[in-house]
């Protein structure tokens, strides 16, 4: 999945403006033009479609935590250290942040996308890739979770 499907997908989703997701890059020191964002919204085959990098993406996430979540002490993780490249466990684990979810909650989203999985599959995401009991996520496993979060939040 790229990541302008991603953005475009959670926007809908949460029900995010377009002015709302400038004020959102605020929040992490990014001053994004407007027209930028929607050529980052545009579809693929329309004129100035803009593909959207993981550090745009990430700074998206990111913004979207500090706007449900607020500003984290400077304990945590800084921003800086994060990897370069976004994997879709990467998306996952920041939307659990954002959203609060537990995982009975994302259980209940995928199965309001028709897809079935047990709190083992769910931890398995979450863990570091290292771990023997890491599961990657895939294009179709996010696909699913934004629809199940689309009917979610889209009642």
């Amino acid at each position: 999945m790229n990541n302008n499907d991603v953005m475009k997908r959670l926007r809908y989703a949460l029900n995010i403006t377009d002015l709302k997701v400038i004020e959102m890059f605020k929040l992490v020191g990014y001053d994004i033009p407007k027209s930028e964002l929607e050529s980052i919204f545009k579809t693929e085959n329309e004129d100035g479609y803009i593909e959207c990098g993981d550090a745009i993406a990430g700074k998206f996430l990111d913004a979207l935590v500090i706007s449900r979540r607020g500003k984290r002490d400077e304990a945590g993780e800084p921003q800086s250290k994060r990897p370069s490249r976004l994997y879709n466990n990467d998306i996952l684990k920041r939307l659990r942040v954002a959203l609060e979810l537990k995982d009975d909650d994302i259980i209940g989203i995928m199965r309001r996308a028709g897809v079935e999985i047990s709190k083992a599959e769910v931890s398995a995401l979450f863990r570091k890739s290292g771990h023997p009991n890491y599961r990657p996520c895939g294009d179709q496993f996010l696909r699913n979770f934004l629809v199940g979060l689309t009917a979610a939040y889209r009642v």
